[in-house]
């Protein structure tokens, strides 16, 4: 439905799916929100197209005719955090726990509502988007620094990757230390109250967190409640 350019704009999208009915209709909706659609139909087509065009995003489903969504999320982020949103008709809690730890920035399950997949763009984008620069650089645990305004996180001087939702978590644990809050708040605080979807999808995002943080991040579990930094 689509042709591809010979320059991607700033606001281009990766549809990675490869039902035309269902790539066509989330094309259609995103047209309408103003994004250039570029579809694949295999995940080896949908790497080239993002390493070609440079999206603000991909739309990903995980059952590709080659590699499948998983291996898709992984290659995108072995060199990029360009936000990713699975949209899939696995439902079950462990495809869901692994798309996230993969760093997926949101999961969607099939059928869906085409609004709703513009809105949760939407949302991703915002997130991504860089605070004004009169926030200042925020210290947590030892040598752990988050600069809100280049979204980047130092570990003893060195830079770690975060996805999208893992910088914005770390990033609401840290204007909050030392309250405990809970998964529904930090929901809230995130992903918006709006949001609707399993709360231990903040479970699987601390847990990325100290992995790539380390045991110098001071977030502790606070049984019954949540979570505490500091």
């Amino acid at each position: 439905m689509n042709a591809v350019g010979e320059s991607a704009s700033e606001r281009s999208v990766v549809v990675i799916e490869d039902d035309p009915s269902i790539a066509d209709l989330i094309e259609m909706y995103l047209r309408r929100a103003g994004f250039r659609v570029l579809q694949a139909a295999t995940g080896e087509r949908g790497l080239q197209l993002i390493e070609q065009q440079r999206p603000v995003i991909v739309l990903l489903d995980i059952g590709l005719p080659d590699i499948d969504g998983f291996e898709v999320c992984r290659r995108i982020r072995a060199t990029s955090m360009l936000p990713v949103l699975f949209l899939t008709a696995r439902d079950g809690e462990i495809d869901r726990v692994l798309g996230l730890e993969l760093g997926a920035d949101d999961y969607v399950t099939k059928p869906f509502s085409p609004r709703e997949v513009v809105a949760r763009v939407h949302a991703i984008l915002r997130r991504g988007q860089p605070v004004k620069p009169d926030t200042s650089v925020l210290d947590i645990g030892e040598g752990i620094e988050i600069d809100l305004a280049r979204r980047e996180v130092l570990v003893h001087g060195r830079s770690v990757a975060l996805a999208t939702r893992e910088f914005d978590l770390l990033s609401h644990f840290a204007r909050n230390q030392g309250i405990a809050m809970s998964r529904q708040q930090l929901i809230d605080g995130v992903w918006g109250a709006d949001w609707y979807g399993d709360d231990r999808t903040v479970d699987v995002h601390v847990r990325q967190l100290r992995k790539k943080l380390g045991d110098d991040l001071p977030l502790a579990t606070v049984w019954g409640i949540g979570y505490r930094l500091g």
